[in-house]
């Protein structure tokens, strides 16, 4: 593991809010699905390793990309006869079948094994996550998210970084990291390169919000 990756961890931080009132005074690290699932249903959440993560209101620019993502994703795997289906927040992700602490939100993602399917959730890793990353996001998306689902063996990982125009593409299985612009066409690695998303095409939709 290399340094970078060490420090970036170090800056994460756990939020401060506790959540004692709904969950009967339990600690950050020791929150389970069952605890998730007793919160509110219009505070927005995330859980991962038994901590809870607020998920921040998303941003026009955000929800333009994410919105494009998801559209350009359904036509992609549409024309391909692929019986994978594409997703977009809100849907709730539980990653690993054997694991009571971790439930996700990604932005954008893709199950190619219908079997996870059902219609409270996704039970097991997705094939491709991709995450749009705001301010509040980055550390979360760049080191705890990328590492858990590194472990839940999600084949392919987008992080999607609107301030810098780039995409970082994370192909788990063949272990590389392949960075993109915002000019580029980013190849679907989980395809076999058959399927690629022109970000051109996000970049000049959301060009009147840059």
């Amino acid at each position: 593991m290399n340094n970078d990756y060490i420090d970036g961890l170090n800056m994460v931080r756990e939020p401060e809010t506790t959540y004692a009132e709904y969950l009967g005074g339990k600690k950050q690290g020791e929150y389970t699905v069952d605890d998730f699932e007793k919160l509110p249903e219009d505070q927005r959440m995330e859980l991962i390793d038994g901590v809870l993560y607020d998920m921040a209101e998303p941003t026009t620019v955000h929800q333009m990309i994410v919105g494009k993502l998801h559209a350009l994703l359904l036509d992609l795997i549409a024309r391909s006869g692929k019986d994978c289906v594409p997703f977009v927040a809100p849907c709730n992700v539980k990653l690993d079948f054997d694991d009571d602490k971790t439930i996700v939100e990604p932005d954008v993602f893709v199950v190619c094994d219908r079997s996870k399917i059902s219609k409270k959730r996704i039970d097991g890793a997705p094939d491709l996550v991709i995450e749009v990353i705001s301010p509040s996001s980055k550390k979360k998306d760049y080191y705890i998210k990328h590492e858990r689902y590194a472990r839940a063996k999600v084949r392919e990982y987008w992080i999607v970084d609107i301030e810098r125009e780039r995409v970082t593409v994370h192909d788990m299985v063949e272990d590389m990291i392949h960075l993109y612009t915002f000019d580029d066409k980013v190849p679907i690695c989980i395809s076999g390169g058959e399927m690629e998303v022109d970000f051109k095409e996000i970049s000049d939709y959301i060009s009147l919000l840059l």
